[in-house]
């Protein structure tokens, strides 16, 4: 019962502190102007802006604020700043067993949340409050943000290796797989992969729902490995996620953005090698992993095919925009998707 209560007081505690801090921040987001100044229709080429703009509502773009993501880690800060407060005043055995950070379990993912979440948050205050170029979203900010990200797996990979011993993953059914000094530039790349998924955040309400869904798996998953304090982590994770979420549903009153997209997809990829169920990413985040992989088919298919396409747009959602769903039915079914492949990699990381 202990365990439990670790791990469904925090939850809740962060989904009633990000409630209670939104109208702040929005209040804020809206006095700054927190927006992008140029839509996403001037980085595409003139031939795909008509198509595009079909299923693109350009003037929300440019004035709903961009950095809704701020709303999740910080109701996680806050979290953790209330029970560990909590513990040093009272500094009895009931504080201490609900105090959920620790240095094996938590510390990591937690650094891991807040330096990709402040790299996004940058990310989203140049095209907010930027000049030049920088507004336009740039391939050299895109190129500086992929190099932020592998400077980051290179320390969290040594951290692994040299400090937790990790040097192999799991292959479920099969067991530990020795990569050795491989085992380095595999995490990177797997990072880097989840990291490639933050261009979901393109409807409202859509990102968050498929995050909630893997953010929870991932508390089930560590709960079951014994990871308790891993588990409250994920939980709080979640319970931010659902208060962005609340204020989300269309019509959004905030997007996610870099801030919360880029901190919380880096995570994932963290969470998943404490738990050993990196290989599970693909089944237990499939709406990420599917979104991630069209718009690498599609770059492909128009560099081999000369310039023929698979979809009609990519990322996928918008292929299926394109297609004449509504946004609330892409929305819907992703999320219906999204829980039924959470529900599944849990299953396979219990009996496997």
């Amino acid at each position: 019962m202990t365990n439990i209560l670790k791990i469904f007081i925090p939850t809740a505690l962060s989904f009633i502190i990000g409630i209670v801090l939104t109208p702040v921040a929005t209040h804020y987001f809206f006095k700054y102007k927190m927006w992008r100044r140029v839509s996403r229709l001037n980085n595409l080429p003139t031939n795909n802006q008509g198509e595009f703009q079909k299923i693109h509502d350009e003037s929300a773009e440019i004035s709903t604020p961009r950095t809704g993501g701020m709303i999740i880690w910080m109701s996680v800060i806050i979290t953790v700043f209330i029970f560990g407060m909590i513990d040093f005043i009272f500094m009895n055995d009931a504080t201490s067993k609900l105090y959920f950070i620790s240095r094996n379990q938590t510390l990591l993912p937690l650094f891991t949340l807040l330096l990709a979440s402040l790299v996004g948050l940058g990310d989203d205050f140049l095209q907010i409050f930027g000049t030049g170029k920088w507004i336009t979203d740039p391939i050299i900010l895109r190129y500086i943000k992929i190099g932020i990200i592998v400077s980051l797996g290179i320390i969290i990979s040594l951290w692994f290796f040299f400090k937790l011993g990790v040097t192999g993953i799991y292959v479920p059914w099969f067991g530990m797989v020795e990569l050795g000094y491989l085992f380095i530039p595999f995490f990177i790349l797997i990072m880097l992969s989840v990291f490639s998924s933050s261009v979901i955040d393109g409807i409202d309400g859509l990102s968050g729902g498929v995050l909630t869904s893997t953010f929870a798996a991932y508390a089930l998953i560590a709960f079951f490995n014994n990871q308790i304090d891993l588990a409250a982590f994920c939980g709080v994770i979640t319970g931010g996620i659902l208060a962005f979420l609340w204020f989300n549903i269309p019509p959004a009153r905030f997007y996610m953005g870099e801030s919360g997209m880029i901190g919380l997809t880096v995570t994932i990829s963290v969470v998943a090698f404490m738990t050993n169920t990196v290989l599970l990413i693909p089944i237990i985040a499939f709406p990420l992993f599917a979104t991630s992989l069209s718009v690498v088919i599609q770059m492909v298919s128009r560099k081999i095919r000369k310039g023929k396409k698979v979809f009609i747009f990519a990322p996928l959602h918008h292929h299926f925009e394109a297609l004449g769903w509504p946004k609330y039915k892409v929305t819907m079914r992703y999320w219906i998707v999204s829980i039924m492949s959470a529900i599944i990699g849990v299953i396979i990381s219990l009996v496997s």
